[in-house]
């Protein structure tokens, strides 16, 4: 497993990350958890965020070369925590995974909810009003960025070799598209899930338009940190849940050029007036 993840081409990766989506497309068409308003916008709304998927990998690509080179020089150097533990290997995977997970995933997504300016840019994610398996696809840019800096910095201070990065990423990739999928599962199933990971009734409760269940749920791979830092909400029926922001409710911020410019913008009042966030 060392020598696959340490050295995994490009478009292995990428036929994951595909096969992982059609995967779950098809998933979502057999027990989806709500129904489109209608097949062509369910098309409409893949390609738009299948966009952003390519905006992502041009990030991840201008950025590789740091993530990579920070990682060989952690494990050249024995630089890190968990390098000064001096951890058996399983243990080090684990708690690597863990540590990227909660840096990378968890703790630079709460904080992108609590800080206005970086809130701007996460908001594209939140626009969506009909959550599925493709929204986990759907960030700006400039939060890829932020994700990237955020993994940067889980690498250097934990110490975190190059194939337990590559091995993070691909797990987090793919619990991000089930997370986000519209797939209905057995209520037990899913409850149980949520007791280790990030079940997909556990995150659409992040995605509601009513801004204290928003405000929760921020966990990608293992839903501990919400558990351990009290973030973790659930809600009876997600099939009940709006999805969205209040103030996007525009059809025209299901098009891609909005999307882009919206964090630059003013914000919409929902009553019909443009107005700053604060």
């Amino acid at each position: 497993m060392i020598d696959f993840f340490e050295h995994i081409p490009s478009y292995y990766r990428t036929a994951m990350l595909v096969a992982g989506l059609v995967l779950l497309w098809v998933i979502e068409g057999v027990i989806p958890r709500m129904r489109f308003s209608d097949k062509h916008n369910k098309y409409r709304h893949a390609g738009t965020n299948l966009f952003f998927t390519l905006t992502t990998a041009a990030v991840n690509l201008a950025f590789a070369f740091l993530i990579i080179k920070a990682s060989m020089w952690t494990a050249r150097e024995q630089f890190g925590l968990l390098y000064s533990l001096s951890l058996p290997l399983w243990l080090h995977a684990l708690l690597a995974v863990l540590m990227m997970d909660f840096i990378g995933a968890y703790l630079v997504h709460l904080v992108q909810h609590k800080v206005a300016w970086m809130w701007h840019f996460h908001k594209i994610h939140h626009t969506d009003k009909e959550v599925d398996a493709t929204t986990a696809l759907r960030h700006h840019p400039v939060e890829s960025v932020f994700r990237v800096g955020a993994l940067f910095i889980a690498i250097v201070t934990m110490g975190i070799p190059v194939w337990m990065v590559m091995l993070y990423q691909s797990l987090s990739a793919f619990m991000s598209q089930f997370n986000h999928a519209n797939i209905h599962l057995p209520h037990w199933l899913d409850k149980t899930l949520s007791w280790i990971i990030v079940s997909p009734d556990m995150h659409k409760v992040h995605h509601s338009r009513y801004q204290p269940e928003t405000d929760s749920n921020y966990a990608n791979i293992f839903s501990i940190w919400d558990r351990l830092f009290g973030t973790f909400v659930t809600v009876k029926d997600t099939a009940s849940l709006r999805y969205g922001l209040d103030e996007y409710q525009d059809a025209r911020y299901s098009q891609i050029g909005p999307l882009l410019k919206a964090p630059f913008e003013e914000v919409p009042d929902p009553g019909g007036q443009a107005s700053l966030q604060q």
